[in-house]
């Protein structure tokens, strides 16, 4: 039995002293690490900013922009994001939608239209 686990130890090339137990590195949710993508949460602010632009001025294409901004944030949301927070910027952006063609239901004019047209 001595004799075993001594042959044993001399063929492991693993080296005893140079082990080091693995530690779950601490992650702290409001300092982004340096290769975090924030495309979800820059998409999820003026998603929002659109939002509110497009319900108080009744801009059409504010509102428009909105639910894109919400889409793409949305679509580039991890799994462990604030879901809350994403789906509430979605539900605001279909608002000012909904809400603006509610109050003028035709169709969308954009500004930049009379310089290209």
């Amino acid at each position: 039995m001595i004799g075993s686990s001594n042959h044993q130890n001399h063929s492991d090339p693993r080296r005893a002293d140079r082990e080091r137990r693995y530690k779950a590195p601490v992650i702290n949710s409001q300092v982004p690490s340096p290769g975090e993508d924030m495309t979800p949460d820059y998409t999820n602010i003026l998603g929002m900013i659109f939002s509110m632009c497009g319900l108080m001025m009744r801009l059409k294409w504010c509102a428009w922009v909105a639910l894109y901004c919400s889409c793409i944030s949305f679509a580039n949301s991890k799994v462990n994001d604030d879901t809350k927070q994403i789906l509430s910027s979605f539900m605001l952006s279909i608002s000012a939608v909904v809400m603006s063609y509610l109050q003028n239901p035709q169709p969308m004019t954009p500004p930049w239209s009379s310089v290209f047209g």
